[in-house]
Formats: C-alpha cells, sequence, structure tokens
C-alpha cells in the first residue's frame, strides 16, 4: 500500500501499512493515532520498500523472490483500471488490485474519488479477509460498502454497486469466527455486464 511520507496509512484507502512490516504476525486495523514504524530510506531520506512482498502483499525475507508490485502512476481509463483491477482479483491478488484502484482514484474527477476510494477499499479487506484477518477485513469491507454506496443510482462504467454491497456483506458474515478465505475464489465481479453480473460465493459457499 502507498503511504504518505511519514505516515502509516495508506493515503487512499486508510488501511494500514506498518502492519505489514512484521512477519509472523496477522494483521490488525490501522491505528490512527499509533506512531509509525521506522522504514527503510534511501540516501536522501526518502521511504523505500525494498523487501519482496506475496501475492497478499506480506513482506518476505529480504531476497526472497516475491511478486512485483504495481507500478504507481500508471496512466488508466476507469474501463482500463477496471479491467486490470479485475485481472488482479481473479488471480487471487486482491492487494495488487488496491494499487490499481489507488492510481484510478488519484487521476479521478473530485465526483468520482469516494467511487474509486471505495472500490479500494473493499479490495484492501479482502486482503485482511484472505490474510486471515477477520477484523480488519470487516472494517474495510463496511467501508468500502459505505464509500460507493450513493453511486448505486447511477453507477457509471458498468460497475455492479448493488452486487459489490450485497458481496461485502456477505463476506463480512463469513469471517465471523472463521479463519482466511481463498482470494481468488472469494473475489467480486466489479462490472454487472454479462454473465458478470453474479457476485462469487464466499465462504463456505466456495
Amino acid at each position: 500500500m502507498r503511504e504518505r511520507p511519514g505516515s502509516a496509512v495508506c493515503e487512499h484507502c486508510g488501511a494500514g501499512a506498518a502492519d505489514a512490516e512484521s512477519s509472523g504476525v496477522p494483521d490488525r486495523a490501522p491505528d490512527p493515532v499509533a506512531a509509525p514504524r521506522r522504514r527503510d530510506r534511501d540516501e536522501e531520506g526518502r521511504a523505500r520498500s525494498a523487501r519482496p512482498r506475496d501475492g497478499l502483499g506480506r513482506p518476505l525475507p529480504y531476497g526472497s523472490p516475491g511478486v512485483a508490485r504495481q507500478p504507481e502512476g500508471v496512466p488508466r481509463t476507469p474501463a482500463q483500471s477496471l479491467t486490470e483491477a479485475q485481472r488482479l482479483l481473479d488471480d487471487g491478488m486482491p492487494f495488487h488490485a488496491h494499487e490499481v484502484l489507488e492510481d484510478a482514484w488519484k487521476a479521478a474527477p473530485e465526483a468520482e474519488r469516494e467511487l474509486w476510494r471505495g472500490l479500494a477499499q473493499l479490495a484492501v479487506g479482502l486482503t485482511h479477509a484472505a490474510r486471515g484477518n477477520a477484523v480488519g477485513g470487516t472494517a474495510l469491507l463496511d467501508r468500502g460498502a459505505a464509500a460507493i454506496a450513493p453511486y448505486a443510482d447511477a453507477a457509471p462504467y458498468g460497475i455492479d454497486i448493488a452486487g459489490l454491497m450485497a458481496w461485502a456483506r456477505e463476506l463480512t458474515v463469513c469471517l465471523t469466527g472463521s479463519g482466511a478465505v481463498p482470494a481468488a475464489e472469494s473475489a467480486p465481479r466489479l462490472r454487472a455486464t454479462g454473465e458478470e453480473t453474479e457476485n462469487r460465493p464466499t465462504g463456505d459457499e466456495v
């Protein structure tokens, strides 16, 4: 997740980033008052993320083969952003889908910013759920669903607002008292086009 300089919170969706720096401990919902942890910095003092990460964005030991991060600042049309984010969701990489949706948020007009923020929050919610973090997953899924709700009556770009909200509710129920969910099998459909109108089942329904 991409953080503001000096911040442990993703500038886009509010998801915690510092928790990802610890290995072997389930990640938690972000603590807005916690001091950010020390991070790798280059010669000019700028933060850098040197550690390789897996498909869910979790840090791996230095030198391990990891999954490449999404390049930042790639110009895409909204349709291209949705297509790329869907591909990553389908491949079980919601963390990376979040990064694509973050770029879309940065490029979006003011009237659409909360829409893209909410979509990214849903992707982060699935990331937490796939990591086995029910508390963080529930928080981000609820936040994302609330952010996209105002667009339900006139959803742009064929985005399935109603379907995504229903998916978030169902996944939240599945997280109660359960462990990690499979990321790819639990991924939602972002657009309501053709056979993609139905969101995938989650949890025990997979």
